[in-house]
């Protein structure tokens, strides 16, 4: 049976701005409340408002740059929250459907930057698919440092069904990321029969890695994405 885990200060900020940001209250590209008045308005320390920005930052709702602050990159279109705010899905009016594939604990098994091969790891594999063909449309490999606390993911699933939400009641908060981006010229055989694709067809591919405030690797993530659906949002 599982227990409801009590919100962090970090999460209830990060929660109440997440609804202004939905809701429209803050739209694509507003500027947040700097830091300080965050850190008034919520009676918390600096390290907390910036635990809650970064969870936001995750989700791909908002993107923070040094000495200037922190704006929101949400438009209404989220494909994934997880996937970083990087993506955007061109296609406005696709329905999008999602399905796990495996729950896994695992030896780390992808070429992750800081997670030697062969350690534990909780492994989440999912695609996401047109509804109207079932042609998958992405395909995302999660790979988290193992815990005791994930072994009731492998009999009883993931939290809501969200693996951000299983790492959050680990205790886990994401704080700074990087991601790496470039064309696979092409899709490999076993990644086509699981995508039910061509193999062959180009792929963009997107690795992304994220940590905590103390440095430690808290997520690595290999996505492959359909490239007529997905681009890179950059600003410079």
């Amino acid at each position: 049976m599982r227990h409801p885990t009590a919100e962090s200060k970090a999460e209830r900020i990060a929660r109440i701005l997440e609804d202004e940001i939905r809701s429209g209250t803050l739209s694509d590209g507003a500027v947040l409340s700097s830091e300080n008045s965050l850190v008034r308005r919520f009676e918390v320390s600096r390290s907390t408002v910036r635990k809650g920005l970064g969870i936001l930052s995750s989700k791909g709702l908002i993107e923070t740059k040094v000495g200037i602050g922190s704006f929101v990159t949400f438009g209404g279109d989220v494909i994934d929250s997880q996937a970083g705010w990087s993506l955007a899905l061109s296609d406005k009016g696709t329905r999008i459907g999602a399905r796990i594939l495996r729950i896994a604990r695992i030896g780390m098994d992808l070429d992750a930057p800081d997670l030697p091969p062969g350690s534990d790891v909780l492994a989440v594999d999912r695609i996401r698919f047109r509804e109207e063909t079932g042609r998958a449309l992405s395909l995302e490999r999660a790979r988290v440092p193992w815990r005791a606390g994930f072994a009731e993911a492998l009999t009883e699933g993931l939290v809501d069904g969200s693996l951000s939400k299983t790492m959050a009641a680990q205790g886990l908060v994401q704080a700074s990321g990087e991601e790496w981006a470039h064309v696979l010229p092409a899709l490999s055989t076993e990644d086509a029969e699981v995508m039910g694709r061509t193999a062959g067809e180009p792929m963009l591919r997107l690795r992304r890695q994220t940590r905590n405030d103390a440095g430690a690797v808290v997520e690595y993530v290999e996505s492959l994405l359909d490239p007529e659906l997905f681009a890179l949002r950059m600003e410079f």
